[in-house]
């Protein structure tokens, strides 16, 4: 069944492509429905304007105008799925394919373009996609053996200082060890997260350097409650450092603990005077009293007090952390940063013994 007049003229103007014409001195005559959602503008605001003006510059649409008098293509006067871009009434480029022609009127001189342009944003982000599927395919093959290996050989140099270390403290050495594995698992997150991405095909980018732009891996962490194990703890942090201090606090509060802090040893002992704790958080390297010191302390007035340990540093040049796993001290964290999660768990494993 052929169509009307009046059908075919519906059926353009809702069309969800963009259809605009011109007269013959390039000024907009038709404008349809699909043109004012994707380009924001209404009809009468672009009544009468030069078409150059939905173009990023009078450049792109000259260029548009000449492909279009081209044999290259589709023959003179038309041109068949070109790529260009427009301008949207926001100031977004909008790529775009221009499929159009020339009109003549009866003399066979110019009277006008008309034009369907595809709106190729949702094209573009589906081959990205695609592109990034093959990418994490590749990524996932090319890493994951070697990670798996390197997890292997460090879990074996991990036995072999323990056999060689024999009665001597091995703290800083297995702290290494950890922190090689930590960044290991981080990497093989990464990948994960981009293998999510392929899945769920949806992926965002973040500025890298100037107008740069980068996919962003970045951890999405959600909302994590409160963790209730450590709900009702009354705990003492010692830290020379304030900044420290009002971390941990912050941390440790959020999950239901009453925190208190002292900016040295000395300072902790007088708290640890005047309130019941259970447990101290303490500071290596600090003025007046080190960790040492202050571990000694406590064992001498609350032995069943469960002490954490931790350093900024990544050796125990002062043998501190030595000398208190000697005298009997159990838990060694290390920060910079403080890992929360780590935090939380040596808390708990330290007040159950």
């Amino acid at each position: 069944m052929a169509l009307s007049k009046e059908q075919l003229e519906h059926l353009i103007a809702r069309s969800s492509d963009i259809v605009i014409a011109t007269d013959r001195e390039g000024k907009v005559v038709y404008y349809n429905d699909g043109a004012s959602r994707t380009l924001g503008y209404s009809p009468d605001e672009v009544s009468g304007l030069y078409v150059g003006r939905l173009y990023p510059s009078i450049e792109e649409a000259r260029t548009v105008m000449k492909a279009m008098r081209a044999q290259d293509h589709g023959g003179a006067g038309i041109i068949e799925t070109f790529r260009t871009t427009l301008l949207s009434k926001s100031g977004e480029e909008i790529p775009v394919a221009i499929s159009g022609t020339i009109l003549f009127d009866e003399q066979g001189q110019e009277n006008g373009t008309v034009g369907f342009a595809k709106d190729l944003r949702e094209i573009l982000h589906n081959d990205k996609l695609a592109t990034l599927g093959e990418v994490a395919i590749g990524l996932s093959h090319e890493i994951n053996n070697p990670l798996a290996v390197m997890v292997n050989q460090i879990t074996l140099l991990e036995r072999e200082i323990d056999i060689l270390a024999g009665d001597r403290d091995n703290a800083v050495e297995s702290e290494r060890i950890n922190c090689l594995l930590r960044e290991i698992g981080r990497i093989s997150e990464i990948l994960n997260r981009l293998g999510s991405m392929v899945e769920s095909e949806q992926y965002a980018t973040v500025e890298y350097s100037g107008p740069a732009r980068m996919i962003d891996l970045s951890e999405r962490r959600a909302e994590r409650s409160e963790d209730r194990r450590l709900e009702g703890l009354h705990i003492l942090v010692v830290d020379d450092d304030s900044g420290i201090c009002a971390s941990l606090k912050e941390i440790l509060e959020a999950d239901g603990c009453t925190v208190e802090t002292a900016s040295d040893g000395a300072e902790g002992l007088r708290r640890l005077g005047t309130a019941d704790f259970d447990l101290v958080v303490t500071d290596v390297v600090m003025p007046n009293m080190d960790g040492y010191e202050l571990y000694k302390a406590i064992r001498e007035r609350r032995p069943e007090l469960p002490v954490l340990m931790m350093t900024a540093f990544h050796f125990d040049k002062d043998h501190i952390i030595k000398r208190s796993r000697m005298e009997g001290l159990q838990g060694v964290i290390f920060k910079k940063p403080v890992d929360p999660d780590r935090l939380r768990d040596a808390i708990i494993e330290s007040v159950k013994r």
